[in-house]
């Protein structure tokens, strides 16, 4: 433990701590974009979807504790992730009090420059999504186990779609500069695959961003409604 604590109090180890949580928050991303493209097959399709999260479970777990094992690991790596940022922040500005006049090449692209705030701006938004359609405290009319009812009347309104669009903006910036850092932090930076990091970056982020911003604009649109 004693090993473990000092390997983490070093940069190194909180660089690698946000890059292994940043692979499992990018998996996640991805895979919730993904399954929440059943939205276009009707309520059926996503409410089912809903329903087998809800009650699924491991073996040695009963059913529907397979969710919140999966939410605790999610929360988890959150907190690593946020915490080894802020800590390594506040150690490179102790290593550069003055700070650079004309900063790196990296930090000139728009994402890396924005990676802060980006953060701020994701954070805030999964609390009030949560709070939106997974608790339903801040949903005008919340139907509970009814997702697809309480994903389209959310996104009818504009507010709200501005909010999660502004959001995935956001996201995607994170996403393209977080990829390209982590994959470098593990040592996927061979000279083969190098010029393959940023493209790649930019289209899984491209990707997920897309996805995300058709739901609101395919609800605002009229292309995806309440059935009958």
């Amino acid at each position: 433990m004693t090993r473990l604590t000092a390997w983490y109090r070093s940069s190194v180890g909180k660089k690698i701590a946000m890059a292994v949580t940043g692979v499992l928050l990018v998996l996640y991303v991805v895979v919730h974009m993904l399954e929440n493209l059943r939205l276009y097959q009707g309520p059926e399709h996503l409410n089912a979807y809903a329903e087998f999260l809800r009650e699924a479970g491991a073996p040695i777990l009963g059913p529907g504790e397979l969710l919140w094992f999966a939410r605790l690991v999610l929360l988890t790596a959150v907190v690593i992730h946020v915490v080894a940022a802020i800590q390594l922040a506040r150690m490179s500005r102790r290593a550069r009090p003055v700070g650079y006049r004309t900063p790196p090449h990296d930090e000139l692209s728009y994402a890396s420059r924005t990676m802060r705030w980006g953060g701020v701006i994701i954070l805030l938004f999964v609390v009030y999504h949560v709070l939106h359609l997974t608790v339903g405290s801040v949903h005008p009319d919340y139907v509970p186990g009814d997702v697809y009812r309480n994903v389209v009347v959310g996104f009818r309104s504009w507010p709200v779609s501005a909010v999660y669009m502004l959001a995935m903006v956001a996201l995607g910036l994170h996403l393209y500069h977080g990829i390209w850092s982590m994959t470098q932090t593990l040592g996927i930076d061979r000279p083969r695959i190098d010029r393959l990091r940023r493209p790649m970056a930019g289209v899984i982020a491209g990707a997920v961003t897309i996805g995300n911003l058709s739901f609101p604009v395919a609800v605002m649109a009229g292309w995806v409604g309440l059935p009958g």
